[in-house]
């Protein structure tokens, strides 16, 4: 068993993007939104980090989006 020391956030998320007959990407990470955010503001903020890291998915369309916290 691996043993990992990086910090998580409170929250996991897995979002499915899709370029119409070109592309498809499920992407997960995990994010700790700051206080009074909502689940649109989370949703929002991901959004958009992934179309600054691969501009082409900027405009895609979400297929999924999951947001749960991240503690079992």
């Amino acid at each position: 068993m691996t043993s990992q020391n990086t910090q998580q956030g409170s929250h996991h998320w897995v979002m499915t993007l899709e370029l119409p007959g070109r592309a498809m990407n499920t992407l997960y990470g995990t994010w700790t939104p700051p206080e009074g955010a909502t689940r649109h503001d989370v949703f929002m903020a991901i959004k958009s980090d992934i179309g600054q890291e691969a501009p082409e998915m900027a405009r895609a369309n979400v297929v999924f989006f999951s947001l749960e916290p991240n503690q079992l």
